[in-house]
């Protein structure tokens, strides 16, 4: 019987806190706890910290995870929440994914200050983006906008956009849904012409590998339909030795007992793509994602990957 709270990890960031407390909220339900028997651990990460570079810059998605990983690894933890887009594909030993909540919205948003569609932007705008993947899909789209770094937590990308600095910026709009801003959005962009980051839209909990007593808590919340396509999304992604450094879009769809994905990686300069669309059993969610990697890269050369560098 379990008698001291749970103890949930997580960013302190208004769009971490929502994803945490939705944990939570869901675990208080399936299993039903009351509200004492967790408690909301909130640490700063290093990405959390430096917001003047590109994660490129500064070392990787992995500055989101670090210090709540160290804690989970030493047991100060019984699990951690985090957006599923900002994981690596390789966690530290002894650490897995266990379980995600039923996936949001996967699609990118504008938020359009001079015009509310990219295509309609003037000539030469600036737009704001802190994703290599959404820099490159701008400049395919619109190779005369002018686009520039742009991080923070959403209120602060969008007080800037109305101070000026740019015309437009894009944010996932999962992540305007789960914070109630919605009305700021000017446009929405479909996913088969401008795809979204792999695992976008989706609650990733991690905990520790063999530690029976959080899988079964966890067990009750996972979604088995976001479990595949992300894990499909990540092999993609790991195939390609995917980071913030390159720019990598795809996503899975489950179809009964079926999955479908496509995925697709392109230069920075928006100039250069190599497209996939494969399908599939559920049940090789995994390995699917990594054929469809292995073949993009292998079509790809070993030049496409060095101009990234």
């Amino acid at each position: 019987m379990q008698t001291k709270p749970f103890r949930i990890g997580t960013r302190g960031s208004p769009l971490a806190l929502a994803q945490a407390h939705e944990a939570r909220d869901r675990l208080m339900a399936a299993h039903r706890l009351p509200e004492e028997m967790f408690e909301i651990v909130v640490l700063t990460t290093t990405g959390d910290r430096i917001t003047d570079r590109s994660l490129a810059e500064i070392g990787g998605k992995g500055l989101f995870t670090q210090e709540l990983e160290e804690k989970l690894a030493l047991g100060e933890l019984d699990f951690a929440v985090h957006s599923a887009k900002d994981m690596p594909t390789v966690l530290p030993e002894g650490l897995y994914l266990s379980a995600y909540l039923p996936r949001e919205d996967i699609r990118d948003a504008v938020v359009g200050r001079t015009a509310p569609k990219l295509i309609d932007l003037p000539h030469g705008a600036t737009v704001g983006s802190s994703s290599l993947r959404r820099q490159a899909l701008i400049r395919r789209m619109r190779p005369d906008i002018n686009v520039i770094t742009f991080r923070g937590l959403v209120d602060t990308r969008l007080r800037k956009l109305a101070e000026g600095q740019v015309d437009a910026t894009l944010l996932a709009l999962a992540g305007l849904k789960r914070l109630g801003k919605v009305d700021v959005l000017t446009d929405i962009l479909d996913p088969d012409t401008f795809p979204p980051a792999p695992a976008q839209g989706a609650i990733a909990i991690e905990s520790r590998i063999g530690d029976e007593r959080i899988d079964n808590l966890l067990a009750a919340i996972n979604d088995p339909a976001t479990f595949d396509a992300v894990s499909c999304e990540r092999a993609f992604l790991g195939a390609l030795d995917g980071s913030c450094r390159t720019p990598i879009g795809g996503y899975a769809i489950c179809e009964g007992d079926q999955i479908k994905f496509s995925g697709l990686i392109i230069t920075p300069d928006g100039r250069h793509q190599h497209a996939i669309s494969i399908d599939g059993n559920r049940r090789d969610a995994a390995a699917l994602g990594t054929r469809a990697g292995q073949d993009v890269r292998a079509r790809a050369g070993t030049t496409f990957f060095d101009d990234w560098s």
